[in-house]
Order: C-alpha cells, then sequence, then structure tokens
C-alpha cells in the first residue's frame, strides 16, 4: 500500500512518540522510515533533549557545582575555639580558712556547711578533713576554684545561703522542742513516728509517751504530704533524691517517694518554704539519733488534731 506524505509523517510521529515512552532513543534500523519534516526534527530534538542520557550530563554538572559553592570547606568553616567568646577562669583568692585552724570561728564554718548538707556529724571547731571535703564540695557545686580552703568569694556565697549559726548549733546542743494539741489514738501503742500537720510537729512516741519532739515542714498545696497510717518500709542515711537532685539524709520513707529526712533548705528558711511532700526536719543531730531509734516497719502516723 503506497502512503501519502502525510500519512508517513502520521506514522513517523507515532514511532517516535512509542520509543519515548519505552524510555528509549529514536531507532535508525527498522520500522518506519525516518521523518525529514520540520515537525518531525522538531519532536526529534524535544526527544534527545529529554533522553536520560542528556538530561544527567546536562544537570548533574550544574548541580554538583551548586553543591560545591554552597558547602564552604573545612578551611572556610570558622574555628569554634577561634569564634567562641572564653570567660577567664576564676582564680581563687587568699585563704581566710585553712586546713589545721580552730576556734569559734571555725565552728560557725562548720554549721553553715551542715546547713546545707556539706558537713554531718558534731560540730569540732577543727579545720579537718571533713571540713576540706565540704568546703570542696560547696565549691565544685557553684563553679569556684575547688580547693578546699575558704577564701572570700567563698565565704560570702556561703554565708549568703545560710543563717546565723546558733550557740547551741555551735555547742552540738539540741534545743528542747514541745508539742500541744491532743495526740492520735494509734500513736499509743509501741514505738511510732507521730506527726501533726497542725502543729507541725513530730512526735517520737514509745510505749503511749512522748520521747523527743521535732519541728517540721510539710508539703505544698501543689505536693501534699499525704495522711494516714503507714510503716517504714525503707531507710537511706545519705539519701540524694532522684527527682530533684538534692541531699535527704536521715530518710525513711513511709508512703511512696514520701520520707521524713533532715532538710537543710528547712533549717536555713524555716517555713518560709515547703517539702515536695516529704516531711522535713531542721534538726540535724536529733534526727541522725532518731534514725537509729526507727526500724523498718516502725509505724508512721500522718494526721491532723
Amino acid at each position: 500500500m503506497v502512503r501519502s506524505p502525510r500519512e508517513r509523517v502520521v506514522a513517523g510521529l507515532a514511532v517516535v512518540a512509542l520509543t519515548l515512552l519505552a524510555g528509549c532513543g529514536p531507532s535508525t534500523t527498522g520500522g518506519a522510515p525516518a521523518v525529514s519534516t520540520t515537525t518531525s526534527i522538531a519532536i526529534a530534538a524535544s526527544a534527545s533533549s529529554a533522553s536520560p542520557s542528556d538530561a544527567a550530563s546536562s544537570t548533574t554538572p550544574s548541580a554538583s557545582a551548586s553543591a560545591s559553592s554552597a558547602t564552604p570547606s573545612p578551611a572556610d568553616s570558622p574555628s569554634p575555639t577561634a569564634s567562641a567568646s572564653t570567660s577567664p577562669a576564676l582564680v581563687a583568692g587568699p585563704a581566710i580558712y585553712t586546713s589545721g585552724a580552730t576556734g569559734d570561728a571555725v565552728r560557725g564554718l562548720q554549721v553553715r556547711l551542715r546547713q546545707l548538707a556539706w558537713y554531718s556529724g558534731r560540730i569540732t571547731g577543727t579545720y579537718d578533713s571533713q571540713t576540706v571535703s565540704g568546703v570542696k564540695g560547696f565549691q565544685g557545686k557553684r563553679g569556684f576554684p575547688v580547693t578546699g580552703e575558704v577564701d572570700q568569694r567563698t565565704f560570702d556565697k556561703l554565708v549568703s545561703m545560710t543563717r546565723m549559726p546558733t550557740a547551741d548549733e555551735k555547742n552540738n546542743v539540741t534545743p528542747a522542742v514541745t508539742a500541744s494539741g491532743p495526740i492520735d489514738s494509734r500513736c499509743l501503742t509501741g514505738h511510732v513516728l507521730c506527726i501533726d500537720k497542725s502543729t507541725w510537729k513530730l512526735r517520737w512516741m514509745v510505749d503511749g509517751q512522748v520521747a523527743k519532739v521535732f519541728d517540721v515542714r510539710f508539703g505544698s498545696e501543689l505536693t501534699p504530704t499525704r495522711e494516714g497510717a503507714f510503716t517504714v518500709f525503707e531507710k537511706s542515711r545519705n539519701h540524694v533524691s532522684t527527682i530533684y537532685h538534692t541531699a535527704m539524709p536521715f530518710a525513711m520513707f513511709f508512703s511512696g517517694g514520701q520520707a521524713v529526712h533532715y532538710s537543710s533548705d528547712f533549717a536555713a528558711r524555716g517555713y518560709n518554704g515547703s517539702s515536695h511532700g516529704c516531711v522535713n526536719v531542721r534538726d540535724y543531730n536529733g534526727i541522725a539519733w532518731l534514725f537509729d531509734q526507727v526500724s523498718i516497719g516502725t509505724p508512721v502516723i500522718v494526721y491532723r488534731s
């Protein structure tokens, strides 16, 4: 069958279209004869420029060139040490108190360290190894040079965070604390930690008699101390809170994470603050003594009189 020129052009266009859809370039062997019209040349040129091989060769260099120009070389990147602003390191000042010193001033220093739980045990008035360790811990916590000696910077910070030591504290005298208000009937048998939220007192009860009384502090409205009858299920002499990362010496746990324990913040600020639900005690020597009296299973009664 003889095709007219128009029919030959249409057939050629169809072949070109089919080869482009297949992802191949124009074929030069077999099939329909090559088309020499202006229209077919334009289509072939368009197909040639859109072929994968040509696209890769034409676009890759410009893309890589763009990436090369956008990505700085290591030499062009600013050096962290060169660009970072560095503040001068703190230098320790002349020592005011140092290892081996003795006297009333050292007693006051030890009391202040104890208020912040950086010193434990009896106040001796001698700047011993335990005092050195406490000073180092206090300095390290605040980014000061860790020398174990008290310079003016360390002393001023310590004073700003604590209250004036009393004569009783300096001489290991536990002040007498009395409590008023009715005692819960559940506290009258055996050894009991009897805690009255109305009078802010903890009574250590032995067979119905008050053996010792402590000032205590409780949780806020957001984290209240739970009321009810409990028992001590865990004791931890040098406990540190896993949530707040604060020291909880002589911790006696009675309800979940709530415990009776010494609080340096309570000792320093009194009732201006609150706990996160624990029963805070501010008498360090007193609770150190109480900790040794209490056993696992000792009843804990928390109530309002």
